[in-house]
């Protein structure tokens, strides 16, 4: 039975609950790129990079889904509040190279209720995009024919 029909068949019947629609990496891409502004790359090898804007447009990531990993299956940013209670709870551990960013990692699809997890990404997108520099943020309220990609400050000459 495919994700539709179940849906179809459990709003008809009356029955949800927080796991009523299965969570995969697959319906995880696709509810993160109905966020506004929400710009995915493939990096790292096997690791899609969910970031609010363009990284050319100054955009930062809020969200990794890794592919290939056997340790965890999706990183996002928690912010300082949810970090503490989301890292005692089985089967979430703070992310590799971004926990001192408030960042975790989810071992296993089922680890958190799907609901949950949904209303995690979408905080996790809004807390980024907060961060945002208010350039960045102004160039996303541009169409997107206005939009230009950020400029990047030159190197400084290396000494010899």
């Amino acid at each position: 039975m495919g994700h539709e029909a179940l849906r179809s068949l459990l709003t008809a019947s009356g029955f949800q609950t927080l796991y009523a629609i299965p969570v995969d990496a697959e319906t995880t891409r696709a509810y993160l790129l109905t966020f506004p502004h929400v710009a995915e790359t493939l990096q790292w090898g096997e690791s899609l990079v969910f970031r609010v804007a363009d990284k050319s447009l100054g955009g930062k990531m809020f969200a990794v889904l890794t592919l290939g990993s056997p340790r965890a299956v999706l990183s996002f940013a928690a912010g300082p509040e949810r970090f503490a209670e989301l890292v005692e709870r089985e089967g979430v551990f703070p992310a590799p190279y971004l926990a001192r960013a408030w960042w975790v990692a989810v071992e296993r699809w089922d680890t958190l209720p799907t609901a949950e997890l949904k209303s995690l990404l979408r905080d996790a997108r809004d807390l980024v995009f907060a961060r945002l520099p208010a350039r960045t943020r102004d160039r996303l309220a541009q169409s997107p024919a206005q939009r230009k990609p950020a400029k990047r400050k030159p190197l400084p000459a290396r000494k010899r």
